[in-house]
């Protein structure tokens, strides 16, 4: 599936350079947020960890033994066709046809008996008033798939854009720049919500400011570290934090009315 045409991207792209290590305070001024620019997988829905486990099973009993922990540690945040791609390199061979006919399967199986958002994530949704949109790894209908079963494609739609649409995937700047030509942002104006280091790593090479989430149950207490060494600006860990750390997207709270007199 393919995404519908926009204005080129490329002419959204910032000229000012990124931060290698926007954790580290450098003085210069932070960019206005006009757009909140969301990853799925480990972000929106708590996905990672049971894909993986299915790839790491499908992939052990085809005879290419991985670890959950592995395919986390290997692959998570990128697109499949780049998984299957750097399996069939190291492994020698194609992966087999069988691989997808099973992962289509139980993938379809598990979000529709097993997938959950994350927590506080509708609620935060809810309350924030700047534009927002979900640029993924994910494949367009399994994408659609995990955030409808979970109640928050509706938050999105139609501002949901694939890796699939573009040449390169994370850690490749393409689908955060696709996504900002989409919603017509300059990229310097964006801020990316992402739990993996390619993702990080895409939205820096992108030019956008970029938060570390590791409220996803695939994260370790190492995974924080490392997502800002792959240049987050900061990273947390339940989203309803999101407001203290982004309170400009968030609607200011309302004083309470005076009695009348």
């Amino acid at each position: 599936e393919r995404g519908p045409p926009i204005t080129p991207a490329r002419t959204y792209r910032s000229t000012s350079p990124s931060r290698p290590n926007a954790a580290v305070s450098d003085n210069s001024p932070m960019e206005e947020v006009q757009l909140i620019v969301f990853d799925c997988d480990g972000v929106l829905i708590d996905s990672e960890i049971l894909v993986c486990t299915l790839v790491s099973e499908e992939l052990t009993r085809l005879g290419y033994p991985i670890t959950p922990q592995e395919v986390v540690r290997q692959y998570a945040g990128r697109p499949e066709r780049e998984i299957l791609a750097d399996i069939a390199e190291r492994w020698g061979r194609p992966v087999p046809p069988a691989y997808k006919e099973a992962m289509t399967r139980r993938i379809h199986h598990a979000y529709t008996t097993e997938l959950q958002a994350i927590p506080g994530v509708r609620e935060t949704l809810g309350q924030i008033t700047l534009p927002i949109c979900v640029a993924s790894s994910t494949a367009p209908p399994k994408l659609k798939l995990g955030l409808n079963f979970v109640g928050l494609y509706d938050f999105f739609a139609p501002n949901v854009v694939s890796a699939s649409y573009v040449a390169h995937g994370k850690p490749a700047p393409d689908v955060f720049v696709y996504a900002a030509g989409w919603m017509r942002t300059p990229v310097h104006h964006c801020l990316v919500i992402e739990d993996s280091l390619p993702g990080v790593r895409a939205a820096v090479a992108a030019g956008m400011r970029v938060f570390g989430f590791t409220g996803g149950s695939h994260c370790t207490p190492q995974h924080g570290p490392a997502l800002l060494a792959a240049g987050a600006e900061r990273v947390f860990g339940n989203m309803s934090e999101l407001s203290q750390a982004l309170p400009e997207a968030f609607a200011p709270a309302r004083e309470p009315a005076l009695p009348k007199r």
